[in-house]
């Protein structure tokens, strides 16, 4: 066995938005996350004295902080432009080191979009910056419960507006994003044989075509190619009444066509306690399932549940990594 085989998996964490509830949610769970894995090694990215001072004072003696100054002093629930580049920079310096493999998987507090726009760089989302920096050309956001909640939702769409998501549906892509989320539930879920839902676009998934085509002439083509490709991808389904016990008891992941199509269902089930996982990278990324929560932040109220899901979902898929 190498050295690499046998090395502690190593985990960073990003501490997002510094006006944000994320350097303390990240302490408090590393407070658990370090008993529960003591294989494993955790490295918070942020500045030192914030991230101290958010924690109380103290950090588990198995987490390492890994320093880069603020630009300018925050404080807890007021934002900052000045100090939108600083949160850039710690997912840089973390994708980095998981692309050169010094890290496993890296977990990502929130961060708040407008303040790195207001500091004069164009932002639109955690994903699509990922894709970005590793050059990767289709990414999945998949959204999850905890272990106690396993639903996964995955989206063919993201963050567009409703009107645009019909155009961007295509066979292509829905093939790659299929193969994607086949891909990466064996890969890193431990999953021999994933089966995935897909739902419908329109009300009723189109009724034969009366409310929309776009089941027949794009969902379906591309279900039949996946199903060619060894994909266990039946549909499409209406999304009304697809999420129910009795079709999601033997599906490990929904594809829904859009947004809000199948995160508000997920989120009423699990948000809390659930996970964001970017799917297709070349790295493990996790992230929580909520923003930057200004109005807690500081006062100690925050719910760090779904950070902790989340290093757990890091870890374990990091393994599973390992092992294939």
């Amino acid at each position: 066995m190498s050295t690499a085989d046998v090395r502690p998996l190593a985990i960073a964490i990003t501490t997002g938005e510094p006006a944000g509830v994320g350097p303390e949610l990240t302490a408090a769970a590393l407070t658990q996350a370090s008993e529960r894995w003591p294989s494993a090694h955790f490295t918070v990215l942020g500045d030192r004295d914030l991230l101290t001072s958010r924690a109380g004072g103290a950090w588990p003696e198995t987490v390492d902080i890994e320093h880069h100054a603020l630009a300018v002093p925050a404080e807890p629930g007021t934002l900052n432009a000045a100090n939108g580049r600083y949160v850039l920079g710690l997912l840089d310096a973390a994708i980095d080191g998981a692309v050169s493999e010094r890290f496993d998987a890296i977990v990502t507090a929130p961060l708040q979009k407008s303040t790195i726009n207001d500091a004069g760089v164009p932002f639109t989302g955690h994903t699509e910056y990922l894709a970005e920096r590793t050059n990767t050309p289709r990414v999945v956001m998949m959204l999850a419960g905890s272990s106690e909640r396993p639903l996964r939702v995955a989206l063919a769409t993201t963050h567009l507006p409703l009107k645009d998501v019909s155009a961007a549906l295509t066979i292509d892509g829905l093939v790659e994003t299929l193969t994607i989320i086949d891909h990466d539930l064996r890969a890193h879920f431990g999953l021999p044989a994933p089966r995935i839902l897909v739902t419908g676009l329109n009300p009723h998934a189109g009724e034969n075509g009366y409310l929309g085509r776009e089941e027949i002439d794009v969902i379906t083509p591309a279900l039949e190619r996946a199903r060619a490709l060894g994909i266990d991808a039946p549909g499409p389904y209406p999304a009304d009444t697809l999420f129910q016990p009795r079709y999601l008891k033997d599906a490990d992941c929904v594809l829904a066509m859009f947004h809000d199509q199948g995160l508000p269902v997920l989120k009423y089930a699990t948000f809390g306690e659930g996970i964001n996982v970017t799917l297709g990278l070349p790295i493990i990324r996790t992230s929580v399932d909520h923003g930057t929560a200004l109005d807690l932040a500081g006062t100690g109220r925050a719910d760090p549940g779904s950070m902790i899901a989340a290093i757990d979902a890091a870890v374990i898929m990091a393994r599973h990594k390992r092992s294939a």
